[in-house]
């Protein structure tokens, strides 16, 4: 029976990525039924918004989306459709995986941790209000309900993946009430899990901390808006935003997308590195119950890195994207024989 996925291929770059990424899915022999809807600037552009009930629907009927990136006008325009989304449909868990590829240069050895940023509330849900001209606030909202439920996400995750240690990020030195309180959640919950290592680190002091000992650690907890930030600064230290994956998680839904920029300047020439939303959907063939095919797409993508010379141009080659999705198709159908 074919898996029936919601399709958002996105702005820029995104339909080429997704198209990519459809390709290669279709490649492991796992049926799919994919139900293609848009959202983003053109689709703004067209009807005045960006996203619409039928993307919303579509989500919720199908239970599993795959989305293209989609960009956010800077200081104009329209509200982010991924901030939307995610409140919309009550995602609340951001996973953001933060793994090094084989073949891919970068400053440090092998990486391997997580980040889990809770989705829903704090400074990044863009609750602003101008009192008069020339003075704004940005409400920051936090909740005991949403930081002992993503507390518990990051916990229970740990537990399914063997994982001995979260890290809970704050700055409650300053923000003595509401990092508080998201502080005193997570202790309240690591109570629970002694099997795991329960500490705690001051956003800045991570921030430094990744830059000179990355390695240390194994799964952050975040806020929103620290959880943005420093999701880009682990995905720098693997060789930037087109490597890493990101999934946004609630109890009824989830959407996997690219978590890079829609890069509008190189759309349409097929050199786009569709290696992040892959390795989302391989988030989501996981999260679908297709743990082998999975793991195929997952060792094809890193002999295709490692034994050929096939590289995107950011990557420091020069194949396109129809180039890198035929090699990755090719290693899949191969098997593990081309590592050989």
């Amino acid at each position: 029976m074919a898996h029936v996925v919601t399709l958002i291929p996105g702005d820029g770059i995104g339909p080429e990525v997704t198209k990519s990424v459809v390709e290669i899915l279709e490649s492991t022999g796992v049926a799919f039924e994919w139900e293609r809807v848009e959202a983003g600037a053109a689709v703004f552009d067209r009807t005045g918004e960006a996203l619409s009930i039928e993307v919303i629907e579509a989500c919720k009927k199908n239970g599993v989306a795959l989305k293209g990136p989609i960009g956010t006008p800077i200081a104009k325009g329209f509200q982010s459709v991924n901030v939307r989304l995610r409140k919309i449909l009550d995602l609340y868990s951001n996973f953001r995986p933060v793994r090094s590829l084989p073949g891919v240069e970068t400053h440090f050895g092998p990486l391997d941790f997580v980040i889990v940023r809770e989705n829903t509330e704090g400074l990044y849900a863009g609750l602003e209000h101008e009192i008069v001209p020339g003075v704004v606030t940005s409400l920051k909202v936090v909740s005991e309900r949403a930081s002992l439920r993503i507390a518990r996400w990051a916990f229970e995750y740990a537990r399914r993946a063997g994982r001995k240690r979260i890290t809970c990020v704050h700055k409650a030195n300053i923000m003595k009430m509401s990092d508080g309180l998201f502080l005193k959640c997570f202790r309240d919950v690591a109570v629970n899990y002694p099997d795991i290592v329960a500490d705690e680190r001051i956003v800045d002091a991570l921030c430094m901390n990744l830059v000179m000992n990355p390695g240390q650690f194994d799964v952050l907890l975040l806020e929103n808006l620290y959880g943005d930030i420093v999701s880009d600064l682990g995905a720098g230290l693997v060789g930037g935003l087109g490597m890493v994956p990101g999934a946004n998680i609630g109890d009824d839904y989830a959407v996997f997308e690219a978590v890079h920029g829609s890069a509008p300047d190189i759309a349409g020439k097929n050199v786009a590195n569709p290696i992040a939303l892959l390795r989302s959907a391989i988030l989501m063939l996981e999260h679908l119950g297709e743990s082998d095919a999975a793991r195929r797409v997952d060792t094809a993508l890193a002999q295709t890195l490692s034994w050929t010379p096939i590289r995107t141009r950011d990557l420091g080659g020069n194949s396109t994207t129809t180039e890198f999705t035929a090699a990755v198709c090719e290693a899949i159908q191969k098997g593990p024989s081309l590592s050989a």
